[in-house]
């Protein structure tokens, strides 16, 4: 059984401090961080600092949005054997690490995946994904995300809302 990982989309240095921090103190290591261009690995590195086990990425085709990010990602040889993936993109900065928690709790020994949901819509790239399981359905599809996740076994753990909330600046953190 291996153990956990995480990606994280880069965007602004202090929701990328976040999200690093949540999947770290709820034990998602190895955090595998995609990053556009490799100078990105100096600037965010230091925003990061020490502690968490990070992996850094190099996308392969940069700027191409998340379900390219997503297959590219479990399509790496470097992921393993991993038995479960925690999406976490960087402009949802007020995740927690007891989501991520809740999440690992709750996928179901059936599921393909499981989603955080704000009771309005899901929240696909806050899902806890089986690698096995997903790349297969995705890597063609160009439908949107929570479309196809919807097709995959999977569960739905309701959240409160102010904790999915997007921010696309570091403005929107205040």
């Amino acid at each position: 059984m291996g153990t956990d990982k995480a990606l994280v989309k880069i965007g602004s240095e202090a929701m990328i401090q976040r999200v690093v921090r949540a999947l770290h103190r709820a034990q998602l290591e190895p955090i595998r961080i995609a990053v556009a261009r490799p100078q990105d690995v100096e600037s965010y590195g230091m925003v990061i600092r020490s502690g968490p086990e990070i992996e850094w990425v190099l996308d392969g085709n940069p700027h191409s949005g998340p379900i390219d990010a997503i297959v590219e990602c479990l399509q790496d040889p470097g992921l393993g054997n991993e038995d479960t993936l925690q999406l976490a993109p960087v402009d949802c900065p007020w995740v927690t690490e007891e989501l991520f928690i809740s999440l690992r709790k709750g996928l179901g020994p059936d599921d393909s995946l499981i989603m955080p949901h704000d009771g309005k819509r899901p929240q696909p790239l806050l899902a806890l994904l089986r690698p096995s399981l997903i790349l297969e359905k995705i890597v063609e599809d160009r439908r949107p995300l929570h479309k196809q996740f919807a097709e995959c076994s999977h569960s739905i753990m309701m959240v409160e809302p102010s904790i999915l909330r997007n921010a696309n600046h570091a403005t929107d953190l205040e």
